[in-house]
Formats: C-alpha cells, sequence, structure tokens
C-alpha cells in the first residue's frame, strides 16, 4: 500500500503557499486568531466543495469522521460548523478572490498554447453572466423579485483551456451592461457578448484601446451603409457591411465605423446580424468567433452541476462571496491538477474520482489515471483457492 500523502493532501501540495500567505495578510486574515486558520478555512471549504456538501453539518460529521486522517490531510484544527460559519461571515471575501487570481494567471500560463474551435493568434474571451436564486427569508439583502432572491455572476473566460480571468459578484439587478464599467480590456484581444451589452458609449472603449468585440445586433439600430463586400452565400453568410450610426445619440457615443455581417443558421433556421469594430478578419470567422461564446454558457451549466454554488452555508454576502470564490478557486486547481499531470480525464470526471479518494493513501496520478492498476495478491493470504489442485 502506498505510505505517503493522502490525495487531498497531494491536491493542496498544487497551491503556491506563498502567494496563500501574501492574500491572507493583505488583509489581516489571520489576525487575533488562536486556532481555524484561513489554511483551515479553505480546506474545509474546497473538501465541502470536493465532496458535495450539503451543509455545515454535513461538513463537520463527514471530517469529524475521518479522525487521525485530518492531520495528514493537513488539518491543523478541530473541525466545529459554528467555526466556520463565522469564518466564513467575518474574514475579508477578498483574500479568496486574490488568491482565486493566482490560481487563475497560473493556469492561463497552463492553457495560453491549447486552441479553440477558430483558428486565432490573438486572445480571445467570452462574456456572460448567470443568476443564482436565493431565497428571500434566508437573503433578504438580494431582493430581485417581490418573492425572490438573487445575485448575478459575471463572468469572462479565456477560451483557451475555458479558465474565468474575470468574475464579479452584484446583486441579482444589476445590468450585465455596467459589467464593461469594471472589466479589464487587453489591447489587441477579441470579446465575445450577446446583446445585452450592447451600449455603444462603453463599447468605444475597445476601440480607444485597441481592442476588439463580436457581438448581436439590437433590430432597431440606426445606421447608414457606407460599404459592402462579396460574400459566399454557401457558407451562410448573407452580406457583410461597412455601417456609420446614425441616431441622434448613438452616433455621438459611437462616431467611427462598424462592421455589420447578416448570417443565416441553417440548423437552428435563425438569421444572425453581428456587430464588430474589426476589419481584418473574413466575415465568416466573425461569425465563427461569436459561436465560441457558448462556452461561457458551457462553463456556468459545468459549475452549477459540479461545485456547490447553489446551496449556501450561510445567509451573509460575505459567505455567499467566499463559497463562490473558493469554488473558482477549486475549479481552476483541478484544471492545473489536470494540466500539469497531462490528465486525459475532464474535469468532471477528475472531481468524481477525487470526491470518493480524498482520503485514500494512493498517489493522485494513479488515482486519476485512465489505466486502472490491479492489486497484487498478498504472498501470506491464508484464504484457500476454490479450484486449487
Amino acid at each position: 500500500m502506498y505510505s505517503g500523502q493522502v490525495v487531498f493532501a497531494q491536491l493542496m501540495d498544487f497551491l503556491p503557499r506563498h502567494d496563500f500567505n501574501a492574500c491572507v495578510r493583505r488583509y489581516r486574515g489571520n489576525a487575533r486568531v488562536r486556532d481555524f486558520s484561513c489554511r483551515d478555512q479553505f480546506l474545509t471549504m474546497a473538501f465541502a466543495q470536493l465532496t458535495y456538501r450539503e451543509s455545515l453539518r454535513d461538513i463537520e460529521t463527514c471530517l469529524r469522521a475521518m479522525g487521525q486522517k485530518l492531520y495528514h490531510a493537513g488539518f491543523r484544527s478541530k473541525i466545529a460548523r459554528s467555526t466556520l460559519a463565522d469564518a466564513n461571515h467575518l474574514r475579508d471575501w477578498r483574500i479568496w478572490a486574490d488568491f482565486a487570481q493566482v490560481l487563475i494567471h497560473r493556469a492561463r500560463a497552463l492553457y495560453a498554447k491549447d486552441g479553440f474551435a477558430v483558428s486565432l493568434d490573438h486572445a480571445a474571451y467570452a462574456l456572460d453572466s448567470t443568476t443564482i436564486d436565493l431565497c428571500l427569508a434566508l437573503f433578504p439583502w438580494a431582493r430581485f423579485r417581490q418573492h425572490k432572491g438573487a445575485v448575478k455572476l459575471h463572468t469572462l473566460i479565456d477560451l483557451r483551456g475555458n479558465i474565468p480571468c474575470f468574475i464579479r459578484i452584484t446583486h441579482g439587478k444589476t445590468h450585465d451592461v455596467n459589467v464593461l464599467d469594471h472589466m479589464p480590456i487587453e489591447p489587441g484581444a477579441f470579446y465575445m457578448m450577446d446583446r445585452g451589452y450592447v451600449d455603444f458609449a462603453r463599447l468605444h472603449r475597445f476601440t480607444q484601446l485597441p481592442a476588439f468585440f463580436v457581438t448581436r445586433a439590437k433590430k432597431n439600430i440606426d445606421y447608414s451603409r457606407r460599404e459592402s463586400r462579396e460574400v459566399d452565400k454557401s457558407t451562410g453568410l448573407r452580406s457583410d457591411q461597412t455601417i456609420i450610426l446614425r441616431g441622434v445619440k448613438t452616433s455621438q457615443l459611437y462616431p467611427d465605423a462598424l462592421r455589420r455581417i447578416a448570417y443565416y443558421h441553417v440548423e437552428h433556421n435563425r438569421r444572425l446580424v453581428f456587430l464588430t469594430n474589426n476589419f481584418e478578419l473574413p466575415a465568416l470567422t466573425i461569425a465563427q468567433l461569436y459561436r465560441c461564446r457558448w462556452q461561457v454558457e458551457l462553463f456556468f451549466k459545468w459549475i452549477k452541476q459540479n461545485l456547490r454554488i447553489k446551496r449556501f452555508y450561510g445567509n451573509s454576502i460575505n459567505t455567499v462571496k467566499t463559497q463562490v470564490w473558493i469554488a473558482v478557486s477549486v475549479y481552476v486547481l483541478v484544471a492545473i491538477l489536470r494540466k500539469e499531470l497531462k490528465l486525459p480525464r475532464s474535469l468532471s470526471e477528475i472531481l468524481q474520482i477525487l470526491s470518493v479518494t480524498v482520503f485514500e493513501k494512493t498517489p493522485i496520478f494513479q488515482a486519476l489515471s485512465t489505466n486502472s492498476v490491479p492489486n497484487p495478491e498478498s504472498a501470506c493470504c491464508n484464504q484457500l483457492k476454490l479450484f486449487d489442485l
């Protein structure tokens, strides 16, 4: 039997300890703390994410059942649900947000050379948001409708590796377009977003940097055509035009030329119209780039199915943000593990295996490998064989 670390401890070894401590010191996370440090809090919440724990009591019961294994897994404090609840409520959620950015930076470097559906030399990102429903009776600060609470998770993902590189948690009533005021824009990169983000004053920032956006055009857009280019209609393209906005306000908010591309999607029997400030890429590539925006939708679906961000271990806004950011950290950590160990499994398969092997003493690569290793028979086994002659 492998006599080294348990799988959970091996996974946590991928965390940069120095950067973690720097994030904790930045917000005085361990100030006047006798036990249950920030590291113990992170390990406890990561365990809850990996093993799909439902509540604080569930976390406490399962960890206490592990007994002596907790020390070898990295835990240095006794786990109590009241202590964990207080830590999630009182410790600044920015500790986990900053540490998640450290992991994101590392993951993006690992996946930088990966390709995606479109052959493109530039960085490419997809932007969207998802709503996380909350019980209004338990989360009165998150009123979204008359009888409903919610928060929004605005996310920008790097299409190389589907790594979230910008996340902002806001009130459910926050309009999607407002996140453009806080999102960093990388010169030369492409940003794909739906028409909920069409605000010409904010889109003009992309042109000024310069960066490129690809979005859907609204039906009531007022424009005049300046130039038309020939397109191959057998590919689904219908038109490729250079336009100028002529609305009283829009022409002032976005005075530069735009590119308008019409595309017919045969499978869904839909006509789509795209707007972009890029005039160099082929029109069909622009349409394919927008199709890659769907990756952010798949990301939202994945984290809601595989991580604990729909049920929370507390009712305060600090607890909600803490749990979401630690969930993001676990997602990125598993992505780092998959890349560094060159595992052929998907992230979902890795999480499923980790959920039942976190306290096993086996090499993590062996536990996650697709090649099953048979257990060698003991030489001193006293069990007789049925067909032994």
